[in-house]
C-alpha cells in the first residue's frame, strides 16, 4: 500500500477515485506546522533560525497519517503545486523525520495541475524530490512577515493605539487606499460645457459633437462656463442657417481580440465585477471546483489549479476547446492558429497554466444541477472566459462623419456596429468604470454621402464637471495589487480581508474608504517607515523571493540584507518619535478659547480638531470644519416615507459608516442599512426559499440571515457554507474561527456536535491568524 497526502478531504477524496486499492489518501487539513507564537521564533542572530510547533487542531491529522504510514511502503506528498504546497510536504516530511515515524520508506513529491484520472496518474508514475529552493521561499517570506508583524505591531501599540498592527504586504495596500483618498479630496472640480447638434435622416435621429469653432478646435475646456456656451449656440445657428453639411465621412474597420484565460487576478477581478463576490469568496469556491465535486458518478475536479499568474494552455486542452468551437460555431469562428498568451510572471515554477475547465466539454447548464449556486455561477464564468479565448477576433465597424455648421464649424457624429461578433458571442470581459463601458456600446448612423445636406433640428449646450478618480472597488484594487507588485496573486485575497478586519479600511457602495485610524497608521508608516511602504522596494522584494525559488538567491543573505536596516529604524522611531507627534497633525490655527495651536487629533470615535493645551483648554469641533465646510443640508432618501412614521428618510454616518434613518429622531428611531447586503447564495435552511444575506448588526457585527425576513427568522453569526451536515444532514454548515482552534467548519444545529478543520488553503486569510504575523 502507497500513502498519499494532499491537503484538503474533499481533494482526498477525488483523487483516492483515480489510484485505485493500492493506494490510500489522507488530508494534512492545509498546513501542519507553523512559528511559534511569541517573540524570538525567528532569530536573526542565529542566521534567521526558525523555531517551528505543530498546529494544535491539526495535531491528530498528522497523528492519523503516522498511524497509516506504518502499513505503507511509500509516502507521495501531493500537496498544491506552489510555494505554500512544497513547504506544508516539507513540514510533513520533517516531522515524521523527526518523530522517526519515517524509517526507511521512499518518499515522492507529485503534483499536478488539475485533479483528472490523467493528470494524478501521470504524477504519481513520474514523481520527483521536494523543490529545497521553493521551501526556502516560501520559509524567507514567512521570516519576513513575522519580523514585520512582531516588530512593528507592538510599536504601534506604543505609538498610536493599543491593538493595532501593521504588515510588510497589508501596509503598501492600506497606501493605495489612503492616496487615492486623498486625491480624491484634494481634486478641484471644474466647470465645461460641450455643444451638441441633433439632426436626423431617413427618420433616424442622431447627434453631433462640437469639434471645431470658427476655425478653432475645440478642447475639453474651450467653453468654460454657460455666458461662453450660450454665446457659442448662437454663433453655431445664425453660421449654420438651419442646416449642416455633410463635409467628410471616415469609415475603418478594427478588430478586438479576446482577453487571455484567467489568472488569480483576473478571475478576482471578473468575479467582482459579473458575480459581486469578494476575492475571498472566489478564492473559496474555485477551490471547491478544483478539489472536485460528485456530478453524478462521482467527485471530479472542474478547472485547473486556481492560484496561478500564468495565462498558457496545455496543449491537450487547447485541441479540445479548438474541436469544441469547430463544433459549436463553426469553422468560420475559429482562428487558423490556436491563441497563444503570453505570461507575465516571472517565476517559471510558479507558471502553470491559466485557470480552465479541466474538460471544455463540461458545459454549464449540463453541470448546474450538481452545483451550489455560487459554484455553478463561478463555474460558467471560466467556461465561457476559456472557449472565447480560443475564438476567432470581433471585427467593428466604425464611421466619423464630419459635419459642417456654416464657416469654420466643424460637429462630429460616429458609429459603430458589430461586423462580424466573433468571440464576442460567448464573452465579453468587464469594466471597473462606467465611463470605460462605451466601447461597447454600437451607435448606428444612417447612410449618409458627402456633399448632402441634413436639417439642423437643434443646437444643445450641455453642462459638465470633471470628477475624481473613482475609489477602488474590490475589481480594481486587485488590478492595482498586480500593477504595483504588491503581494503575490494567491495573497490578494487575504490583504484585502485584512484591512478590514483590522478596520482600517471600510467597504461603502462596495468601494473602499479608509478609516481614520487607517488614515493615522499610513501616516506614521509612510512619515517613519517609507522605504518599507515604497510600491517599488515592495515589488522588488517579491521578486527576490521569486530569484530564492528560481534558485537564483540565497534566502539568509536576502533576510540580513531587510533585517539590519528595518531594526534599526525601529529602534530609532521608539526612542525618538513621541506618541503626540503621530496622532496630531498641526494646523495653522489659534484656539479661539485660548490662543494655543490647534491640531488634527485622533479619538476614540475617529479624528477631531482639539486644542493642543488639553487638558488646561478642552476646545474641540467636527473635523469637516478644518476644510472650511459649512454643516451639509441632510441627504434625504428620495421617493421613500419611513415606514414607522411616515417622515422623510436621510441618509445619516454613524460609528460604522452610512445608514438611513429617520428625520424624526429622536422620536422616531427607525434605522436600515444603506447597502444592500451581499448574497452568500447559500439557501435558507430554515424556510429553503430565501438566501443568505451577510448583514452587520448595529453594533457593527457581522450575521448572516434569511433574505426573506420578517417572513423567516433564520439567522446565525458564523458564515454559511453549502451542506449537508455529514452527521444529521442539516442543509447547511457554518465556518468559525477562533485563535484556538483556528478555523472549522461547525454544524449550526445545537443538537449536533459535527465539527471538522477547515483546510486553510480554501479559506484565504485563515492562515497565521492569532501570530503576529504580516
Amino acid at each position: 500500500m502507497n500513502l498519499v497526502v494532499v491537503e484538503s478531504p474533499a481533494k482526498a477524496k477525488t483523487i483516492k477515485k483515480y489510484l485505485g486499492p493500492d493506494f490510500e489518501v489522507l488530508a494534512s487539513y492545509g498546513h501542519v506546522r507553523d512559528l511559534v507564537p511569541k517573540e524570538g521564533a525567528v532569530d536573526p542572530a542565529a542566521g534567521f533560525a526558525m523555531q517551528y510547533q505543530v498546529i494544535e487542531r491539526n495535531e491528530k491529522h498528522v497523528q492519523a497519517i503516522a498511524r497509516k504510514l506504518k502499513e505503507a511502503s511509500s509516502l507521495y506528498l501531493a500537496t498544491d503545486p506552489d510555494r505554500e504546497g512544497e513547504a506544508i510536504s516539507w513540514h510533513l516530511y520533517e516531522l515524521l523525520k523527526g518523530r522517526r515515524q519515517l524509517g526507511q520508506r521512499p518518499v515522492y513529491r507529485v503534483v499536478f495541475n488539475e485533479i483528472t484520472k490523467r493528470a494524478v496518474q501521470e504524477a504519481v508514475a513520474n514523481p520527483r524530490e521536494l523543490s529545497t529552493d521553493l521551501v526556502n521561499a516560501q520559509q524567507a517570506r514567512r521570516a519576513l512577515d513575522y519580523l514585520v508583524g512582531f516588530n512593528l505591531s507592538p510599536l504601534l501599540w506604543k505609538k498610536v493605539r493599543r491593538g493595532l498592527s501593521a504588515g510588510r504586504v497589508q501596509s503598501p495596500a492600506l497606501r493605495l487606499i489612503v492616496e487615492r483618498e486623498q486625491e480624491i479630496e484634494a481634486f478641484q472640480t471644474r466647470e465645461y460645457w460641450t455643444v451638441l447638434a441633433d439632426t436626423a435622416k431617413e427618420g433616424k435621429a442622431f447627434e453631433a459633437k462640437l469639434i471645431q469653432y470658427q476655425g478653432d478646435k475645440v478642447e475639453q475646456f474651450t467653453i468654460g462656463d454657460e455666458t461662453r456656451a450660450r454665446a457659442v449656440e448662437q454663433g453655431l445657428v445664425q453660421a449654420a442657417g438651419g442646416q449642416l453639411s455633410v463635409e467628410r465621412i471616415e469609415r475603418k474597420q478594427r478588430k478586438r481580440n479576446p482577453a487571455p484565460p484567467f489568472t488569480t487576478s483576473t478571475l478576482q477581478q471578473e468575479a467582482a465585477r459579473k458575480l459581486g463576490f469578494t476575492a475571498q469568496r472566489t478564492m473559496r469556491v474555485a477551490q471547491q471546483l478544483y478539489e472536485g465535486v460528485d456530478i453524478g458518478g462521482g467527485a471530479v475536479g472542474l478547472i485547473s489549479y486556481m492560484r496561478t499568474d500564468s495565462v498558457n494552455l496545455a496543449n491537450e486542452a487547447l485541441e479540445e476547446i479548438r474541436g469544441y468551437v469547430a463544433e459549436r460555431y463553426g469553422a468560420d469562428h475559429l482562428p487558423d492558429q490556436a491563441r497563444r498568451y503570453k505570461t507575465k510572471a516571472k517565476n517559471a515554477q510558479e507558471a502553470h497554466e491559466a485557470i480552465r475547465p479541466t474538460s471544455i466539454r463540461r458545459l454549464p447548464a449540463e453541470v448546474a444541477a450538481h452545483l451550489t449556486k455560487e459554484q455553478a455561477r463561478l463555474y460558467e464564468l471560466i467556461w465561457k472566459r476559456t472557449l472565447a479565448c480560443q475564438m476567432e477576433h470581433a471585427l467593428i465597424d466604425q464611421v466619423a462623419v464630419d459635419l459642417g455648421a456654416g464657416p469654420g464649424n466643424l460637429f462630429r457624429a460616429t458609429g459603430s456596429h458589430v461586423a462580424s461578433p466573433g468571440f464576442m458571442r460567448v464573452y465579453l470581459e468587464g469594466r471597473d468604470d462606467a465611463r470605460e463601458a462605451d466601447d461597447d456600446e454600437e451607435r448606428q448612423l444612417p447612410p449618409l454621402e458627402e456633399g448632402e445636406k441634413l436639417a439642423l433640428l437643434g443646437i444643445r449646450p450641455e453642462q459638465h464637471f470633471t470628477e475624481p478618480p473613482p475609489r477602488f472597488t474590490e475589481a480594481s484594487l486587485v488590478k492595482a495589487l498586480e500593477e504595483f507588485g504588491i503581494g503575490r496573486p494567491s495573497t490578494y485575497a487575504s490583504i484585502i480581508s485584512t484591512l478590514q478586519e483590522r478596520e482600517y479600511v471600510v467597504l461603502d457602495q462596495k468601494r473602499f474608504l479608509p478609516t481614520d485610524v487607517g488614515r493615522v497608521v499610513n501616516r506614521f508608516l509612510t512619515e517613519h517607515f517609507t522605504a518599507y511602504v515604497d510600491y517599488d522596494f515592495t515589488a522588488r522584494l517579491e521578486d527576490e523571493l521569486d530569484a530564492v525559488s528560481r534558485g537564483e538567491e540565497e534566502w539568509v543573505p536576502l533576510l540580513e540584507q531587510f533585517w539590519q536596516p528595518f531594526k534599526q529604524r525601529i529602534d530609532h522611531i521608539e526612542e525618538h518619535v513621541k506618541r503626540s507627534d503621530v496622532t496630531q497633525e498641526a494646523l495653522d490655527e489659534a484656539c479661539p478659547q485660548c490662543g494655543a495651536p490647534l491640531s488634527i487629533r485622533l479619538g476614540r470615535h475617529g479624528r477631531f480638531i482639539g486644542c493642543t493645551k488639553y487638558p488646561e483648554c478642552d476646545y474641540t469641533r467636527d473635523l469637516a470644519e478644518a476644510k472650511g465646510q459649512e454643516a451639509s443640508a441632510p441627504e434625504l432618501v428620495e421617493g421613500r416615507a419611513c415606514p414607522d412614521c411616515g417622515s422623510a428618510l436621510q441618509i445619516k454616518r454613524g460609528k460604522y459608516g452610512k445608514f438611513i434613518g429617520c428625520t424624526g429622531y429622536p422620536k422616531c428611531r427607525h434605522i436600515e442599512p444603506l447597502e444592500r447586503p451581499e448574497d452568500t447564495g447559500v439557501t435558507c435552511p430554515q424556510c429553503g426559499k430565501g438566501t443568505l444575506l451577510k448583514k452587520k448588526s448595529r453594533k457593527g457585527k457581522v450575521f448572516f440571515s434569511c433574505s426573506t425576513y420578517p417572513k423567516c427568522n433564520y439567522a446565525t453569526w458564523n458564515e454559511p457554507v453549502a451542506g449537508p451536515c455529514p452527521r444529521c444532514g442539516w442543509p447547511i454548515l457554518t465556518i468559525k474561527v477562533t485563535k484556538t482552534k483556528g478555523a472549522e467548519i461547525l454544524c449550526p444545529q445545537p443538537e449536533c456536535k459535527h465539527s471538522e478543520a477547515l483546510d486553510e488553503q480554501s479559506l484565504p486569510g485563515a492562515a497565521g491568524k492569532g501570530h503576529g504575523a504580516g
